[in-house]
């Protein structure tokens, strides 16, 4: 399940480490999770600058430090998580057409990213600020969630997060994984790897074995999307297929060519979740009189935006 281009550590660092190890497995296994556990920082396009610009932005302080939030319009409650690097503002182009049905849209920088302070983060970080955020602003009509934060979403509805809907883009499912594969390419010894995964369970309070998607989704009993695109060189189409299998009432929509990040801009996704979204429940437009749309509605647009060459 190991993709050897989605985790690269240049060589001064590699040999700084091996420097490290040689002398201490303590500070080595101390630099390793402290380089695991970093988020890159990416900059905004001018999209989602200007996104988040227009939305009320809030502070929110949780047992684990403060979370910087937005929130847009009024209506059901449809709450957006990036992944891991990710920010708040690049959920510009779903968030759009979520406010124009009627939508009230809240979105927040997970711990170590964006305007959120810290410099280290994690899934349960990434869980517990969802519910705390949600406990904050208000019931969850859905969660969309994107890549690492998938998972976080899983690991939220596992502890008791209550959404009518949930839609995961690009989920893994074994995200335990990526810390045997970075101490691979990392160069780390076996017994450095073990200390750096004790170290972060005291620090996070949190056991690894707990960090199952697969468990987390198996006994949920909400519905569910699952978006993944076959070229994702990221986290393996395979992932997405395996989470959707094993939640009760997922399915999934299968794309190709969009990558691991394609999926939050592209407009046939965008459509597709917002069918998935609305469908069963009343959608609001600013000059709209209830609309309710049928249950069968999404797998029609699954069918017109992913089958179209059978058209």
């Amino acid at each position: 399940m190991s993709s050897s281009n989605r985790i690269t550590i240049p060589a001064p660092a590699r040999g700084a480490f091996a420097a490290v190890q040689a002398v201490s497995s303590d500070l080595a296994a101390r630099l390793a999770e402290r380089w695991f556990f970093t988020p890159p920082r990416r900059n905004l396009g001018p999209q989602a600058e200007a996104f988040l610009t227009t939305g009320r932005r809030f502070t929110l302080t949780t047992e684990g430090g403060d979370v910087v939030g937005w929130e847009y319009g009024a209506g059901p409650t449809v709450y957006l998580v990036h992944g891991w690097g990710g920010r708040a503002g690049r959920w510009w182009a779903l968030a759009e057409p979520l406010l124009d049905l009627g939508y009230r849209v809240v979105t927040f920088d997970a711990p170590g990213h964006g305007a959120s302070p810290g410099k280290l983060s994690s899934i349960p970080e990434f869980a517990r600020a969802l519910m705390a955020v949600v406990a904050d602003r208000g019931p969850a009509h859905a969660v969309v969630a994107h890549s690492l934060g998938g998972a976080a979403t899983a690991l939220a509805a596992s502890w008791g997060l209550d959404a009518g809907r949930f839609v995961l883009l690009a989920p893994p499912a074994d995200p335990a994984s990526w810390a045997e594969e970075f101490g691979e390419v990392l160069g780390a010894r076996p017994e450095v790897m073990a200390l750096t995964r004790s170290n972060s369970e005291r620090r996070l309070n949190f056991s690894w074995d707990d960090l199952d998607v697969l468990a987390a989704v198996r006994d949920l009993p909400a519905a569910a999307l699952v978006v993944h695109d076959l070229e994702d060189d990221v986290v393996p189409f395979g992932e997405g297929a395996a989470v959707a299998e094993a939640w009760p009432r997922a399915r999934l929509a299968s794309t190709t060519g969009l990558g691991h990040r394609g999926l939050l801009r592209d407009e046939r996704v965008v459509e597709e979740v917002i069918g998935f979204v609305a469908s069963g429940r009343p959608v609001m437009g600013p000059d709209a009189v209830p609309v309710e749309v049928p249950a069968g509605e999404a797998g029609r647009l699954e069918y017109q935006l992913f089958h179209r060459d059978a058209r």
